[in-house]
């Protein structure tokens, strides 16, 4: 029992006895300056240490500092850099009786940091760096300067110079970061920050982990991650390896879930291989997707290079035109920070079907600007908007709108769209689309130009293939004030209507190849706006066609049969009616539509007509004046002789969809009848010899008619 209690009792007093004479040998006390001395050397700032330095031997050995502050330089308005409450410092036991001081881990817990930037640019952890690089330079102007045998001195004066000094880590919990850039506005809060170091010697590869929340306004978010770093004196040089970060972020329309970033290595004037992915949801966007790049940064951090930048994407969601959404990306960036200025090869983007290439130049300023080519092999809006499943789908919305239709319809007012931000903009581009198609109008060679600049845009040129035909356009938009203004050109030339027609309306009634110059303006982006403001003009030139839907020539000769009393033969005629040229100037005014100039030629025909057509209301009034100049036998009927060379007019009224044909006989009858007349007249006045005579029964049958 006895050698038992020895066993454990001198094991006890051995350590007792350790203790003893280290707290009796070693004052921590004496390692204060030299604490200052360092962080002032180290860092440019004051260091500021309440009360003594005490020994602490739970968990483990090491010093216990109170309250301790970096101060911040004068001009800032926080005291502090960096606050905090207490400190533990991990020592080795038996190294400290030779005198050197092996720092096994720095704990820091509820450190407060305070980093701003002031309204002139400085920031207060400018003096880092400072201290840092003067500290590098001193040891190199001190060897230039001394003599050949000269040795370096050590100040004796303290009794920490003797000293030596190996730090193993640093570790930081629970910490707080306050950053404020008075320069932009903004203010950051950071908390629950920590820091663990696994040492922290220069020259040397540290390993880093890290993690911290934050807030912005509304912005929420989170990271954390791992690095490895190698840092040269003075910060000069550093290197960085295995880093990988995985963070969240949210405000009141995001929710990033995860958002990774990895970086097998990273070295200056090196490839360095990343890789990213990102999953969250974004204003009722889901997003899914990943890429990669090989980073490449100069040594004075003046340009960066992502080489083989690709993205692999999945989105889904109601507010696309179609979802789920593929997205894949291979291109090349460039930034030159001394120049602001980004160059962005584009080698391939498709989205679905839609695929794109081209490039970019933009230079950062007040102002951006932006210079860009896109080019497309193919684009189909109307499947990439899902025109064709809508159209498809008219059984369920009619099976719904009795449902509707008992419900009180809420009509929403309409606004319009804020431009300001074309005021922020500087951009030029070029698009060329190989085959294009919107609203079933298939198009080729499609070339466009435009340009953004402070509120004004401007389709500068647009050219494109149009059914064996061409179409070329300009246009402007002046959006620096509102409602907005607008004019439009547009040339189409040679263009084959029917098909043209047949694709956009489903309409085969014209046929024929058409000129047409549009020459338009107004002011007001709402739909209602644009068809009350709209003025210009419109001129049509078709040759070579037919108006299908009616037989002009078969409808004179039925209501002439008809007015006549004459039994109707049955036709077996086509309902067509042949034109060689058909001109006309439409005058467009506030939702109204008029010309007075309509003309149409044909071999039977000639015809003029005039009226109106309102376009919002989707109405037409508008009366055409037929001659008959040729052969009805011609047009597949018999001939009608008696109606040669009397004007036919024919009314066209109602609406749009069911327009009603009527024939005015009244005029023809009135025609017809003053033909007659004026026979007999000239063969009456003939055998009449007084002029007078002659003067009133002329006057006397004109009248009759008037």
């Amino acid at each position: 029992m006895k050698k038992l209690f020895l066993f454990v009792a001198i094991p006890i007093v051995a350590i007792l006895g350790a203790i003893l004479a280290l707290v009796l040998l070693v004052n921590p006390n004496q390692f204060k300056p030299m604490i200052v001395e360092q962080a002032k050397l180290q860092t440019g700032l004051d260091l500021a240490i309440e009360g003594d330095i005490g020994w602490k031997f739970f968990p483990s050995i090491g010093f216990e500092l109170g309250q301790t502050e970096l101060r911040n330089p004068e001009g800032f308005s926080q005291l502090n850099m960096l606050k905090v409450d207490s400190a533990m410092i991990e020592v080795s036991v038996t190294p400290l009786f030779s005198k050197q001081l092996e720092i096994g881990n720095i704990v820091l817990d509820g450190a407060q940091v305070s980093i701003e930037t002031l309204k002139d640019g400085r920031k207060n952890i400018d003096a880092l760096t400072k201290a840092q690089s003067a500290q590098a330079e001193q040891p190199q102007a001190q060897q230039e300067t001394a003599p050949a045998n000269s040795e370096p001195k050590a100040d004796d004066s303290s009794p920490a110079a003797e000293w030596t000094i190996h730090l193993a880590g640093v570790s930081i919990s629970n910490a707080a970061v306050d950053v404020q850039d008075l320069q932009a506005g903004s203010f950051t809060k950071l908390y629950d920050v920590n820091l663990s170091l696994s040492e922290f010697e220069f020259n040397r590869w540290v390993s880093a982990d890290f993690g911290a929340k934050g807030e912005l306004n509304q912005q929420k978010f989170a990271t954390q991650g791992h690095a490895e770093f190698n840092l040269a004196k003075g910060f000069a040089e550093f290197a960085l390896r295995n880093i990988e970060l995985d963070s969240s972020f949210s405000d009141p329309s995001t929710q990033m879930d995860s958002i990774k970033l990895s970086l097998d290595t990273f070295e200056f004037d090196k490839a360095n291989q990343l890789s990213y992915a990102l999953k969250g949801k974004a204003a009722e966007l889901a997003i899914d997707m990943k890429g990669s790049a090989s980073l490449t940064v100069d040594k004075v951090i003046s340009k960066l290079e992502m080489s083989a930048l690709t993205l692999d994407a999945n989105l889904e969601g109601d507010s696309l035109p179609q979802s789920p959404m593929k997205v894949d990306m291979a291109s090349d960036l460039t930034f030159d920070l001394t120049k602001s200025h980004l160059s962005f090869v584009l080698q391939s983007l498709t989205a679905n079907a839609l695929a794109f290439d081209g490039k970019a130049d933009i230079t950062l300023a007040d102002i951006p600007k932006v210079r860009f080519s896109l080019h497309s092999p193919n684009i189909d809006l109307d499947e990439f908007l899902g025109l064709k499943q809508a159209s498809a789908k008219p059984a369920e919305s009619d099976q719904t709108a009795p449902q509707e239709s008992s419900k009180p319809a809420s009509v929403e007012k309409e606004v319009e769209p804020d431009l300001s931000a074309l005021k922020t903009l500087d951009v030029q581009g070029k698009v060329t689309i190989d085959k294009f198609k919107a609203n079933n109008a298939h198009m080729q060679e499609v070339k466009a130009s435009f340009l953004i600049n402070r509120g004004i845009a401007e389709l500068t040129s647009f050219s494109s293939k149009l059914y064996q035909g061409t179409i070329s356009a300009t246009a402007k938009l002046d959006g620096r004030k509102s409602p907005a203004s607008y004019t439009v050109q547009k040339r189409i030339k040679n263009v084959h209507v029917q098909p043209l027609l047949k694709d956009v309306a489903d309409n085969d009634q014209l046929e024929g190849t058409g000129t047409i110059n549009v020459d338009l303006k107004g002011k007001s982006l709402t739909p209602t706006g644009i068809q009350s403001n709209l003025v210009g003009t419109v001129a049509i030139n078709f040759a070579d066609g037919a108006v299908n839907g009616i037989n002009v020539a078969k409808l004179i000769r039925e209501n002439y049969a008809r007015f006549k009393g004459q039994k109707l033969e049955e036709e077996d005629s086509v309902q067509k009616t042949d034109f060689s040229a058909m001109t006309a100037t439409l005058k467009l005014n506030k939702g109204n539509v008029s010309t007075n100039d309509l003309s149409m030629q044909s071999p039977l025909l000639r015809i003029r007509g005039k009226g109106d057509a309102n376009y919002i209301k989707q109405t037409v009034d508008f009366t055409i004046s037929t001659s008959i100049v040729g052969s009805l036998e011609g047009q597949g009927g018999k001939d009608i002789d008696d109606l040669r060379d009397i004007t036919i007019p024919i009314n066209i009224s109602g609406e749009w969809s069911k327009p009603k044909y009527k024939l005015v006989f009244d005029d023809v009858l009135k025609q017809k009848a003053e033909k007659e007349i004026d026979r007999g007249v000239e063969k009456l006045t003939d055998k009449i010899k007084d002029e007078e005579t002659k003067e009133a029964v002329n006057s006397l049958i004109k009248g009759l008619f008037n």
